[in-house]
């Protein structure tokens, strides 16, 4: 029999010690001969990005010692890493940002020490001996200082940091070699244009003593984002476009793209990050995931009859395809499978699990599955998944609603996917309801959808989850005076905004985040620099547009307890931001509390501040809302309350 308490109170066996510390961060795949490898970020080792390999009969191995760590900063997200090619493992190493080339006796620099340069998404240009990267120069290290260009890397290592090859853009990414090495193709874009806004498909010819020549513009121009540019063996060129509104797969045929196959579906993310990759080629068969409705889905392309085939697979997100042998590796996940490596057989649809990226073996009892959802928002309708409280050991009361948390994705030019989320689970197996939003700007809608938000960052995503949370009251089926909301990042300034400018939420959870946007847009990095200008405005024309934006200079509205988690190390939120509205709230008498964790970025690595963060947010909302927690949880120290 169920046992009947209040909502929030349930006893779970989904620990915020597991959601923290047994959950890896499994990076995108990479195949070379026979081998698998990808990256792992361990928070148990202090965030830790560690290179594994999997072989056949051999299994998952590490491969890189500690103290290195894999993982590049340029644009501070990073990605693209890691390169292999004929087993020659190529990495950024974190703490130094220089290239190192992974042998048997250990990580040996390709660069020099002592320089102030960063590097990500290198090719190995085999035939010339180098590598071919983008590089990151913060000789000068303010924004408009920082200088990117493609370089040329000599192995087994360069004592200059590398050799310009294409220079005048703010950004460069993807430089890929065509198989005989002769035609290099590459993407750039320039403020105040982010990547998913405008970007440039570049192609040249490659000299025998490896500089560019007769470079040239084949793709993109200020309303068209082009990414993952893609060579296959025969030397044809493909890459991802959005010139329809929907980012599709195109060939460049006769020095013009032509649509493989035209359909109002995304075939990537936004490129936040380096490395990514949507489709692989084998032979006449293309392999692409594609996503709509928020659901990923796989699909097989015959290049010679143009025939699309989609796949029927058993996972709501997918991404980075490769080719091994007769097989498919993928990085994938589902409302039972949280992110793993595996390995599918396309005919049969039978697949295997390579890694998971938790080592916990969440019991299905306790999952609450997750339900689309479409309300309406003030811009039109708008996308969310809603998890309802579950946990088969307990009931509430009768006539309790629950309550709910309404959470913002980071970004905000990204997207939430329907897959198993512990951190989600955490919340539902103990009586809360949870609504994860694609509010306007969300990507994988095509971009009407994304560009929904330009201009109106802090309005129309604010009101799209309020409206969010009062659909679901109005449905009868959550509490409407016990609405919570939290985000991180992008999601953390909504979350504030909503407490702010709203009054529809009793408290909320910031991680992270954005608190004053004209501090942001001044202090910002040189990848987010311009940011604003689409999302707000341009900065200084349209201060008034940020001032009036930004909480922290409206924090006579906001009345509602916040709960603040900050990282010291955070270069694109600095903590003085949190530190402003929480000495404000404390002379007001509003609830706050504040937990700052050293050592920390913008995002939290670390096992212990995880699970810290996790137990304290639970132990807030208790407080607040008057429910005791079946958690035995450190307390947190709430001004206002204690």
């Amino acid at each position: 029999m169920r046992v009947e308490r209040p909502y929030g109170s349930w006893a779970s066996p989904i620990e915020a010690a597991a959601v923290a510390g047994k959950s890896l961060r499994v990076g995108s795949p990479l195949v070379d001969g026979t081998s698998v490898y990808w990256t792992e970020g361990r928070p148990a080792e202090g965030g830790r990005s560690v290179i594994v390999r999997w072989r056949e009969g051999e299994g998952v191995r590490d491969l890189l010692p500690p103290p290195f760590s894999a993982r590049s900063r340029v644009h501070e997200y990073g990605g693209g890493a890691v390169t292999v090619h004929e087993g020659e493992v190529y990495f950024v190493n974190d703490a130094d940002q220089r290239l190192y080339h992974l042998t048997a006796s250990g990580a040996v620099p390709v660069t020099p020490d002592g320089v102030p340069y960063r590097y990500a998404d290198c090719v190995v240009d085999a035939s010339r001996g180098r590598l071919i990267c983008v590089r990151e120069d913060h000789s000068d290290p303010r924004p408009e200082g920082v200088v990117n260009t493609l370089v040329s890397v000599r192995l087994p290592y360069d004592a200059q940091g590398g050799e310009v090859l294409a220079e005048g853009h703010d950004f460069f990414a993807a430089p890929r070699l065509a198989p005989d090495g002769r035609h290099l193709a590459w993407l750039t874009w320039d403020h105040p244009r982010m990547p998913w806004d405008s970007t440039t498909l570049w192609l040249a010819e490659v000299g025998a003593e490896g500089r560019l020549h007769g470079r040239r513009a084949v793709a993109g121009g200020e309303t068209e984002a082009v990414c993952q540019p893609t060579w296959d063996a025969q030397g044809r060129l493909y890459f991802i476009s959005d010139r329809s509104g929907w980012w599709n797969l195109y060939r460049l045929e006769g020095g013009r793209p032509r649509a493989l196959h035209p359909m109002e579906a995304e075939f990537c993310p936004p490129s936040w990050v380096f490395g990514m990759r949507s489709f692989v080629i084998e032979g006449e068969r293309l392999f692409t995931i594609y996503t709509q409705g928020g659901f990923w889905y796989l699909a097989h392309i015959d290049l010679r009859s143009g025939r699309f085939t989609p796949l029927e697979v058993p996972f709501t997100y997918i991404d980075a395809p490769q080719v091994l042998g007769e097989s498919l590796i993928l990085r994938v996940a589902s409302p039972d499978l949280p992110l793993a490596i595996v390995r599918l057989e396309p005919e049969s649809g039978r697949w295997t699990v390579l890694r998971s990226s938790s080592t916990v073996p969440w019991d299905g009892a306790y999952l609450s599955r997750p339900q689309p959802l479409t309300f309406r928002g003030r811009m039109g309708p708008v996308h969310a998944f809603f998890y309802p409280p579950h946990n088969p050991d307990f009931q509430a009361p009768a006539g309790e609603r629950p309550p709910l948390i309404v959470v913002g994705h980071g970004g905000p030019t990204s997207a939430t996917v329907p897959v198993l989320k512990p951190a989600i689970q955490f919340w539902t197996s103990r009586g809360f309801a949870v609504l994860d939003v694609n509010y306007s700007g969300s990507t994988g809608y095509g971009r009407a959808y994304r560009n929904r938000l330009r201009g109106r960052w802090g309005l129309i995503d604010v009101t799209d989850m309020v409206d969010g949370a009062r659909h679901l009251v109005e449905a009868g089926l959550v509490d409407g005076a016990r609405l919570l909301i939290r985000g991180g990042s992008a999601g953390g300034f909504t979350t504030l905004a909503a407490l702010t400018f709203h009054d529809a939420f009793a408290a909320g959870a910031s991680y992270y985040g954005i608190g004053d946007l004209e501090a942001l847009t001044r202090e910002t990095h040189k990848f987010e620099s311009h940011y604003l200008d689409a999302l707000i405005g341009p900065y200084p024309q349209a201060r008034e547009q940020y001032l009036a934006r930004s909480p922290i200079h409206h924090i006579e509205r906001l009345a509602r307890p916040v709960i603040f988690f900050q990282g010291d190390e955070d270069r694109v939120v600095p903590p003085n931001q949190a530190e402003t509205m929480v000495a404000a709230l404390k002379a007001k008498g509003v609830p706050v509390a504040y937990l700052l964790f050293r050592g920390e970025g913008h995002g939290f690595r670390q096992e212990a501040n995880l699970r810290r963060s996790l137990e304290a947010e639970l132990y807030f909302y208790g407080r607040v809302l008057g429910f005791e927690p079946a958690d035995a949880i450190e307390p947190v120290p709430i001004a206002g309350l204690d």
